[in-house]
């Protein structure tokens, strides 16, 4: 009986050691789809396309809808509407988006606006370096972790502060962001690098609307990110530097960002970029379109104000836009950054739409009186380009130097009246005097009210007024 007893033991002892020693079940791997919109500037007609897309991807995957910004700024269907930029988050909305990154023209339409468009939000903003003011504006959270199937993603919001060059700004008008107080990405980014262990997130992504240039250096600076995708600079995007994966979709809603992730134990196991061209996929979603259709439905945009005998090129239409705004505001010279024009100026009749579309930003104008002395200075120290009207100038040697149209050389102590959009004073502040006539119209109604007054056909073929230093 003992025996029986000791070999019953050591059969019971043999079973545990078996069980102790057998190994941990393998962790699986986990697969996420992360679809992706950058730079759309108020472009719809698309979403009904990226509907589709998404929905039929999530019958087979679990799926995240982003955006890096700038959703606003480029449409007059959506800046012109009542509420301003209603209809993108509208549909956005009903895209079921997951989370969204702050551009630097979401800021566009004034920080009232922003909080209403952030309220209306069924999903997040977020942006690590913009800090509120007051309770009265929008306060995005600085990230955001969400989970998608048995997986947990922390985003972590960037925003570019490039809008001046004597302060730190993002490139939005400068009285438009006064209400916050914005970091360098680069200087402030550190303080996330624990964040994915602190949030025990399977992946850390930065959801940058920094610019490719920069994400090149977060990625070198860093290392803690999984993954960047980007916005701002209107990039395509499909590469890994130092061991980081950057992605980016263009701009203007003409592509989808596709990202299939494998991730086993909290690290990404591979990534994978597909760019879906939006304008060349043929199915959509039938009530999304309907709705698009809907906000399209505005005949006043397509109203005839004007009709241009040729095709203008960028430079052409800077001739054109300058000469509207000096002739309608009766000023001597007008100046326009290059970057505040957006479309291009076509052949044929010329409608409303054509130029919000050329000019989106709503912008005023302001009209100063400035001596000779003062305007070369600014063109001088400023440190950027401008279309120009009213004016010829020429640099000899290291001295700007002005003429009137006729040639005629202007004493530095003569006045002119400087017609222009108020962006331009926001931004180069110490060029401008304190005191201007602020103008009831913005740069795009100015432009309009121009057109609707002059029966003469547009063309400017073969114009080219633009001067940097």
């Amino acid at each position: 009986m003992k025996t029986i007893w000791i070999l019953l033991l050591c059969l019971v002892s043999a079973l545990y050691s078996c069980n102790n020693n057998d190994p941990e079940p393998e962790t699986p791997t986990q697969n996420i789809t992360i679809f992706f919109v950058n730079d759309s500037h108020g472009q719809i007609d698309n979403f009904s396309k990226v509907k589709h897309i998404v929905d039929e991807e999530k019958l087979n995957s679990d799926v995240l809808l982003l955006s890096t910004g700038d959703m606003f700024s480029g449409n007059p269907v959506v800046d012109n509407y009542q509420p301003k930029g209603y209809p993108m988050i509208k549909l956005m909305n009903e895209l079921d988006f997951d989370i969204m990154a702050l551009g630097n023209h979401d800021f566009d339409y004034g920080p009232e606006i922003l909080k209403e468009r952030i309220d209306q939000s069924d999903f997040p903003w977020i942006c690590a370096n913009a800090t509120a003011k007051s309770t009265d504006y929008a306060q995005p959270t600085a990230y955001q972790t969400i989970t998608a199937g048995n997986l947990r993603i922390t985003f972590l919001g960037l925003l570019e502060t490039l809008g001046s060059d004597h302060l730190t700004i993002p490139s939005s008008h400068p009285w438009r962001v006064q209400n916050y107080t914005f970091t360098d990405a680069l200087d402030m980014v550190e303080d996330y690098s624990d964040l994915k262990q602190q949030e025990n997130a399977d992946l850390f992504i930065a959801l940058s609307h920094l610019g490719a240039y920069t994400d090149f250096q977060l990625a070198a600076n860093t290392g803690f990110f999984d993954l960047i995708i980007g916005g701002h600079s209107h990039s395509i995007i499909d590469t890994v530097y130092q061991n980081t994966p950057i992605y980016q979709a263009d701009a203007y809603l003409h592509y989808l960002g596709k990202i299939e992730l494998s991730v086993k134990n909290q690290t990404l196991q591979h990534s994978e970029f597909t760019l879906i061209n939006l304008d060349t996929y043929s199915a959509e979603d039938t009530q999304i379109k309907a709705l698009i259709d809907e906000y399209n439905d505005w005949p006043e945009l397509y109203e005839e104000i004007g009709y241009s005998t040729a095709f203008h090129s960028k430079m052409e239409t800077g001739c054109f836009y300058t000469d509207a705004i000096k002739n309608w505001l009766n000023a001597d010279v007008s100046f326009q950054n290059t970057g505040g024009v957006r479309s291009l100026l076509p052949q044929g009749t010329i409608t409303k739409r054509h130029i919000y579309e050329i000019s989106p930003f709503n912008n005023g104008t302001v009209i100063y009186q400035m001596s000779v002395a003062e305007i070369k200075r600014f063109l001088a120290e400023s440190g950027s380009g401008f279309f120009y009207s009213g004016i010829l100038i020429d640099k000899i040697d290291r001295e700007v130097v002005l003429f009137d149209e006729e040639g005629n050389y202007l004493r530095d102590d003569e006045i002119l009246r400087v017609g222009i959009n108020d962006y331009i004073p926001a931004v180069h502040a110490p060029y401008f005097p304190e005191e201007r006539e602020v103008q009831p119209l913005t740069a795009a109604e100015t432009i309009i009210k121009f057109l609707e007054n002059t029966t003469n056909p547009i063309n400017y073929s073969g114009c080219s007024r633009y001067f940097r230093y």
